[in-house]
Parts: structure tokens; sequence; C-alpha cells
């Protein structure tokens, strides 16, 4: 072995040293993996924002509508070849959120760019009334 190669041992659990080492990273096995979501109104439309990168939202993304709920789901596929090693990452990823009622569904637009998946949902009429303020009587 030259001066510049490093072979690395890790032991009998190189998995567990991988967590420890970096522990804001999500688990890969089984399906328990989570979307990060931004979820907010902005200018009468309710916004869902999810990190999804590396997806490709053509083939990987599957957004539904069922009843009063919205349902994103991604799934992952990546594959990293180096030299002398090669890297997966792979996993399904869903996240549901409950609309407002009346919410009108052939409304709602999605686009992905950078990364970032962006849905938006038109506010039902009812739920873009002004506000008012409600004084207390003593």
């Amino acid at each position: 072995m030259s001066a510049l190669e490093r072979r690395e041992t890790r032991g009998i659990f190189p998995e567990l040293f991988d967590w420890i080492e970096s522990p804001f990273t999500v688990f890969r096995s089984g399906t328990g993996h989570t979307m990060r979501v931004e979820n907010y109104v902005d200018e009468g439309d309710h916004v869902i924002r999810a990190e999804l990168p590396g997806i490709d939202p053509d083939k990987d993304v599957e957004i539904t509508v069922t009843g009063d709920v919205l349902r994103i789901h991604a799934e992952r596929h990546e594959e990293k070849k180096e030299a002398h090693r090669t890297e997966f990452h792979y996993g399904s990823f869903t996240r549901s959120f409950t609309l407002p009622a009346a919410t009108e569904i052939d409304d709602i637009k999605a686009s992905y760019d950078k990364g970032i998946l962006t849905v938006r949902v038109p506010m039902p009429k009812a739920a873009k009334a002004e506000a008012k303020r409600i004084t207390v009587e003593n």
C-alpha cells in the first residue's frame, strides 16, 4: 500500500459509525424516510414546498387528492459510482395535508425547480374572507 492510499477499517458495525458521525442523516432503510416541507399561505394560496433533490418529478412524484387530503409521494433511486466505490440511496417519501372544505382541486398547481417541489392550492372563497376583530364585553 502506498503512502497516499488509505484503507478504512470500521469494525463490525460500519452503518452504526456512519450514523454516529452524521446524526442528522435520515435513515435509508425501510419506509421511515422523511420529506422536509414548508407549509404557509401566500396571496390567497395554501403553499406547500417539499425538499426533494435528485428526484425526477415526471417519473418519481405522485400528487393525489382524496376527499380533503392532498398526498405527496416520491420515490428516490439514486446511484453514485466512483473508481473503487459505489453508493446508492433509495426509498419512498410520503406526506399528507388536510385541505380546507370546498377546495377546487382542478385549480391546484405543482412545479419543480432546483430540487424543490411547490404545490399551490387556491384557498376557497370562504377562507379568504377578511378577519374581523371581535371586542370582548365586560
